[in-house]
């Protein structure tokens, strides 16, 4: 399975994560949540997955990860 990694995103894609933080509100807490999972390097299937990081109101698409 493909591995998630946090180190080295290009550019584009760093801004891409910054504006949908900034739009959805994120809070911190989530994104310190995130940020230790992502240390992991975790497993992740092919295709759309999503990880429970998201609002309540907020739909996912894809396998969810544990």
């Amino acid at each position: 399975m493909p591995k998630v990694r946090r180190q080295s995103l290009p550019p584009a894609l760093f801004e891409h994560l910054l504006d949908r933080i900034q739009s959805r509100m994120i809070p911190a807490t989530q994104l310190e949540l995130l940020a230790r999972w992502l240390d992991t390097e975790p497993d992740v299937p092919e295709g759309q997955w999503y990880k429970r990081f998201l609002l309540p109101d907020q739909r996912p698409k894809g396998e969810r990860v544990v």
